[in-house]
């Protein structure tokens, strides 16, 4: 469908706007605070990304003398398989990545969303099945409201639009509001977001699901929402998170 003048005009106002706040207030670098851009290129070039080998199934960077066994697995997946199927990231959680994802989520800087999804997307694994829906993991909505914005549904919605994959951010639902998960050990942080989830069976029957969010570190808050999402009928759940922290 054709633009009709009133969108054009509309729309020619929107980039006329932009373009001077640009210039009244540009953008700085989250990273290192140049001028330009809210991620200026040396910053994004110094975000380290995943290295090779990585378990199979839960995506953590393998020990060397492991990977020269040629193991798929490793030894805590085949101990115990996780109930998601892949577990993916495109970065290592380590400086500037931790500045920058610290200043999206506490500071405001939500902005960054996008071309950190474009570093998502950049990224993107081989999944053992295509996935055929994202879902962010959702905040308490009393957290969202304190926060103002969900910063893994900023960057479910721009990955998928990247990918061409439906996004469902009401999907699944934080039915309790949990303590942050920074500070606690492995143990602390399963039972912290145990049962915490319930999920759409309407939304999620018979698909595997692809969750977003930024920091993946043990995966207690993953397993729980996939329990959530695969008890509500998913096929398979996988997860994709922009950093790791091991």
């Amino acid at each position: 469908m054709s633009e009709t003048p009133a969108r054009k005009s509309a729309g020619g106002r929107g980039r006329l706007l932009g373009f001077l706040l640009d210039v009244v207030f540009p953008p700085v670098c989250a990273g290192c605070g140049r001028v330009g851009s809210i991620l200026c290129a040396n910053c994004e070039t110094r975000m380290a990304h995943v290295p090779e080998p990585i378990c199979a199934s839960c995506g953590r960077f393998k020990d060397m003398a492991i990977a020269q066994a040629v193991v798929e697995l490793c030894h805590d997946c085949r101990a115990d398989p996780p109930s998601l199927t892949q577990m993916r990231a495109a970065l290592r959680y380590e400086e500037p990545t931790i500045s920058i994802i610290h200043r999206m989520k506490y500071e405001g800087y939500f902005a960054l969303a996008e071309p950190l999804a474009r570093i998502l997307a950049g990224g993107w694994p081989v999944w053992s099945t295509p996935p055929e829906l994202v879902v962010p993991i959702p905040l308490h909505p009393r957290r969202r409201r304190q926060r103002g914005f969900n910063q893994s549904e900023l960057l479910a919605r721009s990955l998928a639009q990247a990918k061409g994959i439906a996004v469902n951010s009401a999907a699944l639902q934080r039915t309790r509001n949990t303590v942050p998960q920074v500070g606690l050990g492995p143990e602390e942080r399963k039972s912290n977001v145990q049962g915490a989830f319930s999920a759409e069976p309407e939304s999620v029957r018979d698909r595997h699901v692809l969750l977003v969010d930024d920091v993946l570190t043990t995966g207690a808050t993953m397993s729980a929402a996939a329990g959530a999402l695969l008890a509500a009928g998913a096929s398979r759940v996988s997860a994709y998170c922009l950093a790791r922290v091991n």
